[in-house]
């Protein structure tokens, strides 16, 4: 899924941003060992190895990196690149300073495992710093349009914007941290229309490309998602021409 379209251009067009301000609230820093889970094209990877940090970038699509490598080498920094299934890290216990995540460790579909490999390979009295899109939010909000349309999800998968519940992540991390520091925020994006909006993800963001595809024997509802999305992009852009889509910053401290 995230290997179609191009994940790469829309996170440098719409949230490479984030990125840096998700290593900044986690305190990211020098000769620190950092793990990205679920890193995607590098937005949380690249600041963090600019920050002076020693830098693994780990996603279960390697054809994500080419791009995260070309910016890295634009800006003069070393990653290490590595295929890696969030739910199965493929690092030892305590191995690193930081593990962090900036909306990818969310598409993970069994949480609890996927919290539980986090906190396995945090060292005690290290960081854990996650940035997820929130249920309520706009993206959390195009995720439950696409959801009648989209094919049934693994067996005993949870929906992504359940990562921007506080008290979900929370619940997941349980007793095993401290320090637990969350707040949301939004970020803007820029579309003249609902319906290029719509376009825009249909061309470029694996999830909404994956809903489509599934329905291509049924053009009547291809154009019911067509419809439920563009009025979906139309309602959040009447607030004031841009769209405001929420997120959730938490950072915790292993025990």
């Amino acid at each position: 899924m995230w290997a179609s379209g191009d994940y790469a251009h829309l996170a440098e067009d719409l949230i490479w941003d984030l990125g840096p301000g998700l290593v900044r609230a986690a305190g990211i820093g020098r000769d620190q060992r950092v793990l990205d889970v679920a890193a995607g094209s590098g937005n949380a990877a690249i600041p963090a190895a600019l920050a002076g940090a020693d830098v693994v970038a780990s996603d279960l699509t390697p054809e994500l990196f080419a791009a995260g490598r070309r910016e890295a080498a634009e800006v003069g920094v070393t990653v290490r690149w590595e295929e890696g299934d969030a739910e199965a890290l493929p690092y030892g216990d305590t191995a690193f300073d930081a593990v962090i995540s900036c909306l990818g460790l969310m598409f993970a579909p069994h949480h609890q495992r996927a919290a539980d490999e986090l906190l396995r390979v945090t060292r005690p009295g290290g960081t854990i710093g996650l940035l997820s899109w929130t249920p309520d939010g706009f993206i959390g909000r195009m995720f439950a349009a696409m959801k009648p349309f989209a094919p049934p999800p693994p067996p005993g998968a949870q929906p992504p914007p359940m990562w921007g519940s506080e008290d979900h992540v929370r619940e997941l991390l349980g007793p095993r941290v401290t320090d637990v520091r969350a707040g949301k925020r939004t970020v803007a994006f820029e579309f003249a229309t609902g319906a290029s909006f719509r376009d825009y993800f249909k061309a470029f963001y694996g999830p909404t490309i994956a809903t489509y595809a599934s329905l291509a024997a049924t053009p009547e509802r291809v154009i019911a998602l067509d419809e439920a999305l563009a009025d979906l992009g139309d309602e959040a852009l009447a607030g004031g021409g841009v769209i405001e889509a929420e997120y959730l910053v938490l950072v915790a401290t292993r025990r």
